[in-house]
């Protein structure tokens, strides 16, 4: 079950994507639509077609937006998390071999088509959660347990 948390950034952002599909894609789509069955015949007329189908997928995605912005919690940085991995924490983390990995933990509407944030339902983020610098972290993976060491944590959304 994915979580309902998201970042201000996030929920804006989505905001941003439903204003935009509605004030101005839906607009201009349902212009085609009415454009094209304009001309006549609309079982041969491939622009009505195809923008009838875009239409259908603009109204599919606004619906879904508005659903799943009523369910979504915003949570926003607190000072006392200062010090601790929690959510919206910026992390860097370390295994012995000296790599390093460095992620966001997000709700899980933020990280698509990112690669610098992780989902705080992914089990690394689960791992790390209430983690202060120094410590260690144990993830279990298919291939064994793997160990990484906390060495740095910022909130982005600091003010």
């Amino acid at each position: 079950m994915a979580s309902n948390l998201i970042t201000r950034a996030g929920y804006l952002k989505l905001q941003a994507e439903l204003d935009h599909l509605w004030r101005v894609e839906r607009r201009e789509t349902t212009e085609k639509v009415a454009w094209a069955a304009s001309l006549g015949d609309r079982s041969e007329n491939a622009d009505y077609k195809y923008n009838k189908q875009k239409l259908r997928s603009i109204d599919r995605r606004i619906r879904f937006l508005r659903k799943r912005l009523e369910q979504l919690k915003i949570v926003d940085y607190s000072p006392q998390q200062a010090g601790k991995i929690y959510f919206g924490a910026q992390v860097t983390l370390e295994n012995e071999a000296g790599e390093q990995v460095q992620f966001r933990i997000v709700g899980p509407d933020e990280i698509y088509q990112r690669n610098d944030v992780i989902s705080i339902d992914a089990p690394m983020a689960r791992a790390a959660l209430g983690k202060m610098l120094d410590d260690e972290i144990r993830v279990q993976t298919p291939q064994g347990p793997k160990y990484w060491y906390v060495i740095a944590i910022t909130y982005p959304d600091a003010a």
